[in-house]
């Protein structure tokens, strides 16, 4: 079960440091008492130095199984592990001699074989070594103490060797050292290398006399493997406490072992055998809390192996620098070399040129990764969009990519060499030099890279917009400089002025739109004493185009619109269209100038349009505010359209200022079409009758119907502002059919006037027009039992000319039936006369414009008279309206006019007085 690593680093700190408080320090008063000469020192060394080290064998061995089954602590058990290895062979060391042989031990009888030492060394030129023979007499070492007479076995030997490879691989592995076998072997060679340089200098530098021979393999594999962990505990990335401890614990192990192995051979004194034994002690203590304190966090993955850096790497000097030095001084001072010597000499070069091989084979593989990286980098450079350019601290080009020359068409030459600054446009150097000095003050450190908007010059001497990023690389050695990376940002430019001008434009005029006027309207409104005049324009007749002709006719017209706006228009004046039909012009006249543009704009959109196959006509409402009359500018524009729509009321062709009288008026207007739609079931809708009476006797002989809508609040609403918002709700025909079949029922009970009182009754021409309007009317006569011929349909001359063959049509309908018709408000419009001809009529209804004052030129009394005339001549019975004195009574008479209607006369009347009237006139 895996330990979490808390607890896994708790369990070891306490093997690490609680139990080393206890069986060290059994092992070190063993020790001592083979030093106070109460135990042989070699049972001491056996006891105190084996009995640790195989403590700490199990320690370590625990600790790497531990290591090994906790997934989520880093480190690698095989380091704990071979150091473990290592303590246990540190034990079998110590413990095996003793047991082959503790008595010779104990007695310092001589080894077999030791005696041979005193002999010269085979092949030592002479050399000779004291023999352990001198040293095994009670006179030897010390004066009055024992010596130890034994030379190094060879068991011991193998056993320090064998410690050394296990502390040596453990140190390794450990976590934070080396992480790749080929870094592994590089400091094991820097190691070794040392090592024997160090060995061989010490076997050099001292006198040969007293060299001891038998000392020197044990020296060489202490030397080599303590330089070898040095060099790999020194430089442990991390977890660097526990590998220094670990690490000094292994070269405290190795010195006491080589300690042990060269006692004997060195004549020490038999207390200095325990005593090496606390040093062997206190390195295992060391080693085994060092290598089992794995707990802490894994050093980060972007750092590098110092070995990358190959220039900083010492070691590579250090062996050579060592056994060249050894070798002069005793080339000096002895004057040859023995065979010894000089094959140290081999080995020590042996390791040298091998690691001189690894060293070249890491300068070819790091050189051919430098190759691919700068193969990669050359090919990522020259296939960017974005052109680099270094800089040094004076801002002067130090290198481009090659890029420059297929996207600016830049050569070397021509970059290379000179100022940033001289690359771009004169108006953005100042801002572009502003934020390369934030980043050379240290300002976008810890930010995003600056950025720098600027137009750059190319090779074909065009300006360039372009975007380039400054990062600041003077902390890194291989760049040290400024990197900028320019990117053309052109098509970007013009694609964003492009959609900024589209957004502010109407697509299928050209003009303005709603967006770009209302900003154009902020600018108006915010400079200084700006007075100005806004004009809404709106079309008539647009829709109807649509529909008859299509609407490629309909874009087509608009497009002639926007061009004679245009066309119209100053330089300070801007137009645009609001919506379908809607235009607006905002110029900075002021209401004179403003009311000028205004007509001209109806007279010129009222000109016909001729286009390919058609030719149409338009009319224009067009609506005035002042800039300075709003509180804002979605004030003036409502104003503005607030008066077109007044304008519209009022007819067409029509151009109106904004005032509050015309919001009250509007306003007006929406209350009365919302509220008519229900005017005739609430009752409000009543009727008024005036008569026509005879010139000729006085006597009434017809009456008119006149609507009128009585309101509960705004009064009576008489029939010139009502019918036309009956038109525009399209309710006329329902309030027609009420007007008719009201009157023809009050007509049928006025029997006390006489059968031949005729009633006239206005109707639109829609209404006239529709094929249920003869069916309609007879139904209406046959329900009162009214005689045909009693009853008028008045059709206003201005409405003949817009179908004159069908309202012909619909009139001889009703003769057929019976019923007479009168042409109303005859003279008011642009009427032919020579419709009269053809138009199904029996009376003509003169406006009161021909009977106005005779000093007027249009209304002489050769014209009425002419009218007069041609009327009787047609067989029409002639009926003057608006008479109200009686010159113009007296005139109508001398004219020939049959009957006359107006106040001169009598006025409108409700049914009940019309009825009294009648009576009262007719009797």
């Amino acid at each position: 079960m895996a330990v979490p690593p808390p607890l896994a680093h708790a369990r070891l700190g306490r093997q690490s440091w609680v139990r080393p408080t206890v069986v060290p320090a059994v092992g070190a008063l063993v020790l001592l008492s083979g030093v106070a000469g109460r135990l042989s020192p070699t049972t001491a060394l056996a006891l105190g130095a084996g009995g640790v080290a195989v403590w700490a064998a199990v320690l370590l061995v625990r600790a790497a199984l531990a290591i090994h089954h906790d997934t989520g602590t880093y480190a690698a058990c095989k380091g704990a592990g071979f150091i473990g290895m290592g303590a246990l062979a540190t034990a079998a060391t110590v413990l095996l001699p003793a047991l082959g042989d503790p008595t010779a031990a104990l007695a310092g009888a001589p080894v077999p074989g030791a005696a041979d030492l005193s002999a010269p060394v085979p092949g030592a030129a002479g050399l000779r070594v004291p023999g352990a023979a001198g040293l095994s007499g009670p006179d030897s070492g010390a004066a009055g103490l024992e010596t130890v007479g034994a030379g190094p076995s060879g068991l011991t030997i193998v056993g320090l060797g064998v410690v050394t490879l296990f502390f040596v691989l453990g140190t390794m592995l450990l976590p934070g050292g080396a992480t790749t076998w080929p870094v592994r072997l590089r400091r094991a060679f820097d190691g070794l290398g040392l090592g024997i340089s160090l060995g061989f200098a010490a076997w050099l530098i001292p006198p040969t006399s007293s060299a001891p021979a038998a000392t020197l393999p044990a020296t060489l594999i202490t030397t080599a493997g303590v330089a070898m962990i040095v060099v790999v505990v020194l430089r442990a990335g991390a977890h660097r406490r526990a590998a220094l401890r670990c690490g000094a614990g292994a070269v405290l192990v190795l010195t006491a072992l080589c300690g042990v192995a060269t006692i004997g051979t060195l004549g020490a004194p038999t207390w200095t055998l325990p005593a090496v034994g606390l040093l062997l002690v206190a390195g295992l203590g060391l080693a085994a809390d060092g290598g089992s304190r794995r707990g802490g966090t894994a050093p980060r993955a972007d750092v590098r192996e110092p070995e990358q850096y190959l220039s900083g790497y010492p070691l590579l000097a250090v062996p050579a620098g060592v056994g060249v030095v050894a070798a002069l001084y005793h080339l000096i001072t002895v004057g040859h070399f023995d065979t010894v010597t000089i094959m140290l000499g081999i080995t020590m070069v042996a390791v040298l040129t091998a690691r001189e091989l690894l060293v070249v084979s890491d300068i070819r593989r790091y050189a051919g990764q430098l190759r691919t990286k700068e193969a990669h980098f050359r090919s990522l450079v020259a296939g960017a969009t974005d052109l680099t350019l270094v800089l040094d601290g004076r801002l002067l080009i130090q290198w481009q990519s090659p890029a420059a020359a297929r996207l600016f068409g830049l050569s070397d030459a021509e970059v290379v060499g000179r100022r940033f600054g001289e690359l771009i446009h004169p108006d953005d150097v100042t801002d572009a030099h502003a934020v390369i000095g934030s980043v050379l003050a240290g300002e976008h450190a810890d930010g995003p890279p600056a950025l720098v908007n600027a137009r750059l010059r190319d090779g074909h001497g065009m300006w360039r917009d372009t975007e380039s990023t400054v990062s600041d690389q003077r902390d890194v050695p291989e760049v040290a400089a400024l990197v900028v990376h320019v990117r053309d940002v052109g098509e970007r430019r013009h694609l964003e002025r492009t959609l900024h001008r589209l957004s502010y434009t109407d697509q299928l005029t050209g003009l303005a739109n709603r967006r770009a006027l209302m900003r154009e309207l902020l600018e108006f409104r915010r400079r200084p004493g700006q007075h100005g005049t806004l004009l809404v324009v709106d079309l008539h007749g647009l829709a109807e185009i649509n529909d008859a002709r299509g609407r490629e006719t309909g874009d087509a017209v608009l497009i002639e619109v926007g061009r004679r706006i245009r066309g119209l228009l100053g330089d300070t004046d801007l137009a645009a269209r609001l919506a379908g039909d809607e235009f607006a012009v905002l110029t900075p006249d002021g209401a004179v100038l403003a009311y000028a543009l205004a007509t001209r704009l109806v007279t010129l959109l009222g000109e016909a349009y001729q286009l390919p196959g058609s030719i149409v006509e338009l009319h224009t409402s067009v609506g005035l505010a002042e800039l300075a009359g709003g509180a804002d500018s979605e004030e003036v524009l409502r104003h503005a359209d607030l008066a077109r729509k007044r304008a519209r009321q009022l007819g067409q062709d029509r151009v109106e200022w904004y005032d509050t009288d015309v919001e009250i008026q509007l306003h007006r207007r929406m209350e009365l079409e919302r509220e008519l739609l229900g005017a005739a079931e609430r009752g409000e809708l009543d009727l008024v009758f005036q008569p026509a009476v005879s010139l000729r006797d006085a006597q009434p002989a017809g009456v008119e119907a006149l609507l009128r809508w009585r309101h509960p609040r705004l009064g009576t609403i008489l029939p010139a502002e009502l019918l036309p918002i009956a038109r525009a709700v399209g309710i006329a025909a329902e309030l027609d059919e009420w007007v008719l079949d009201t009157a023809c029922r009050h007509l049928s009970t006025w029997t006390a006037g006489g059968a031949d009182c005729w009633l006239s009754v206005n109707v639109a021409p829609r209404e006239l027009l529709t094929a249920r309007f003869p069916e309609q009317v007879e139904t209406i006569l046959s329900r009162y039992e009214l005689a045909p011929e009693r009853l008028v349909v008045e059709v206003a001359e201005a409405w003949i000319a817009e179908d004159v063959p069908a309202i012909v049509a619909s009139l001889a309908g009703l003769r057929r039936l019976g019923v007479r018709a009168a042409l109303d408000d005859f003279g008011a419009g642009q009427a032919s006369l020579a419709h009269l001809r053809r138009l199904p009529v029996d009376m003509l209804k003169l406006d009161r414009a021909l009977l106005s004052a005779p000093d007027e030129p249009v209304t002489a009394p050769a014209v009425l008279d002419v009218v007069v005339s041609l009327g009787r001549r047609l067989g029409l019975e002639i009926v003057a309206k608006g008479l109200e004195t009686q010159e113009q009574v007296e005139r109508a008479r001398r004219a020939g006019c049959q009957y006359g209607q107006g106040f001169a006369l009598a006025r409108p009347a409700p049914a009940e007085r019309m009825e009294a009237y009648l009576e009262t006139h007719r009797g």
